[in-house]
């Protein structure tokens, strides 16, 4: 039985985090993901207020851009969390937003390179070793943490492209597949990440846009226009988006597809307004 998350949508109201999360938790789902795009919000600090906002649940960083924070100062705010609550979190790191990057000045020279040596200097830190590291884009000497978290959260990527899917599988404990991508992506996905040389261990974690609704020119209403612009980003037609868009009772058998191409944990993205009746309504229908 595959993982169920839910993910806390970036235009939420920051301020509806903590209510948002208890329901999360109270209505059965394994997980709640926080998000970090430019402009919106820190993926560590609202992952520190997720967790304090539950008891129970796993909370997915999805993701934190690597030219954004130093290893030392990215293990060190990870290893924070990880002691608190420990077992419950997932850091997902990326490449970050190429145009992002650009605008504040931190575009790595080898965007591969940045990636790859910062987790697996994150890695060693939240061991408890001393790191020293001379890479492409990646320089510490002689760093130790102090408080070096006991259980040690799994990092995640959240990659596209052949050679990051490859990194991934080499490198980290799982891999983020946007929105958008079903069955067919995901094992293309995979054979890249098995490239690398990712095992059955490795965890591929699916978002996915949820809207429960059997109206499809009223679901095109709510949803059209967040289905187009993830239709472009993928360059597929928006008709070839995979979703859970549409009558409560086709969740069970999508979701199937998924874990069938190997999905490991489905996230859903609730597109609309009040989330909540519709995240209670998925995770019911998915039998939990």
């Amino acid at each position: 039985m595959p993982r169920i998350g839910v993910m806390f949508d970036r235009d939420l109201p920051p301020e509806d985090l903590p209510a948002f999360a208890a329901a999360v938790e109270q209505a059965g789902a394994d997980d709640l993901w926080v998000v970090e795009d430019l402009g919106w919000a820190g993926s560590i600090s609202t992952a520190a207020l997720a967790l304090a906002a539950t008891s129970r649940i796993r909370v997915g960083i999805g993701i934190t851009p690597v030219p954004l924070r130093s290893p030392a100062l990215l293990a060190m705010e990870l290893a924070m969390l990880a002691r608190v609550h420990p077992g419950r979190l997932v850091a997902g790191l990326g490449h970050g937003v190429t145009q992002w990057m650009e605008q504040l000045g931190v575009k790595p020279k080898s965007p591969l390179a940045m990636l790859e040596e910062t987790i697996v200097a994150v890695q060693g830190l939240l061991r408890g070793e001393t790191v020293t590291m001379n890479g492409r884009e990646v320089c510490i000497d002689g760093v130790r943490l102090v408080h070096p978290p006991a259980v040690l959260p799994p990092i995640v990527t959240g990659v596209v492209k052949p050679r990051s899917l490859e990194l991934s599988g080499r490198v980290a404990d799982g891999t983020i597949i946007a929105e958008g991508n079903g069955p067919a992506q995901l094992t293309d996905a995979l054979t890249h990440l098995r490239r690398g040389g990712a095992g059955d261990e490795h965890e591929l974690i699916v978002f996915t846009y949820l809207h429960v609704n059997d109206d499809p020119a009223d679901a095109a209403k709510v949803t059209g226009a967040m289905v187009e612009g993830q239709a472009s980003w993928l360059g597929l037609p928006p008709s070839e988006v995979f979703s859970l868009i549409g009558p409560l009772g086709e969740l069970p058998s999508k979701v199937d597809s998924l874990v069938g191409a190997g999905a490991g944990t489905i996230v859903l993205r609730p597109l609309g307004p009040d989330p909540i009746p519709q995240v209670k309504a998925a995770l019911k229908a998915l039998g939990r």
